[in-house]
C-alpha cells in the first residue's frame, strides 16, 4: 500500500471513530420553536478584555450566547490560556470527554479557562447532559453550529487550545483520552503545568 494511500485510509479511519453531526438524526437538534432558554447548571460565560485577538491563526469573529448568562465573543482575546471545546449532548465521544475537560477545568482553576461551545444541538437536550456528566464550566450555545460550519467540521469533537490573547496554538481533532493528557496537552501548548 503506497503512504499516499495509507494515510487517506487512517484518515477515513479517524473520521468514522469520530462523531458526525449527522450520525444521530434530528434528536438533540434545534427544533423550530424549542425553547431558547432553560435552567441550567452551566456557569456563566466569562468577562473579557476589551482587547482584539492577536495572531495569525484564530478561530472566527463569532459572538455565542451563554445559557448560563453573558456571551463568549471569539473577536475578543480570553486575557488568559483557554481550551474552547466544542461538544454535543449527540455525539458519543464528546460523553466521554467532556467529564475530562471538567477536571481540567477543576484543577486549571484561574490559571487555564475551559469553555465549551455547544455544537449544532438542542438546548434541553445538552442541557441535561451537562448535568449527568457533572458538567459546570460556562459552555456557550451555537445551537445552529455557526462555528462548525465556518470551520467546516462535520464531526466532533473538537478542542482548541488558545493563548491568553487568543491565537490559536493548537486544535485537538478528536476525543482526548484522559485528564493526563490533557494537561499535558495544556503544558505543551499554553505553556501552563497543572
Amino acid at each position: 500500500m503506497s503512504a499516499g494511500r495509507a494515510t487517506a485510509v487512517l484518515a477515513l479511519a479517524l473520521l468514522l471513530g469520530a462523531c458526525s453531526s449527522s450520525a444521530g438524526g434530528d434528536e438533540g437538534r434545534p427544533r423550530a420553536g424549542a425553547p431558547t432558554t432553560v435552567a441550567t447548571d452551566l456557569a456563566s460565560c466569562p468577562d473579557q478584555p476589551e482587547r482584539a485577538v492577536a495572531g495569525p491563526d484564530r478561530l472566527p469573529a463569532l459572538r455565542i450566547g451563554c445559557p448560563g448568562g453573558g456571551t463568549l465573543d471569539l473577536s475578543r482575546a480570553p486575557g488568559v490560556p483557554t481550551v474552547v471545546t466544542l461538544w454535543g449532548s449527540w455525539c458519543p465521544p464528546c460523553r466521554e470527554e467532556l467529564p475530562l475537560m471538567q477536571q481540567l477545568a477543576d484543577a486549571a482553576g484561574d490559571r487555564v479557562r475551559v469553555v465549551g461551545v455547544i455544537s449544532k444541538d438542542g438546548l434541553p437536550q445538552a442541557a441535561a447532559f451537562a448535568a449527568d456528566a457533572k458538567v459546570t464550566f460556562p459552555s456557550a450555545f451555537d445551537g445552529e453550529g455557526r462555528l462548525m460550519t465556518d470551520l467546516g467540521l462535520n464531526a466532533l469533537p473538537y478542542t482548541y487550545f488558545l493563548d491568553a490573547d487568543g491565537g490559536l496554538a493548537f486544535t485537538q481533532v478528536g476525543p482526548v483520552s484522559s485528564e493526563e493528557a490533557l494537561r499535558g496537552l495544556v503544558a505543551e501548548h499554553l505553556g501552563v503545568r497543572l
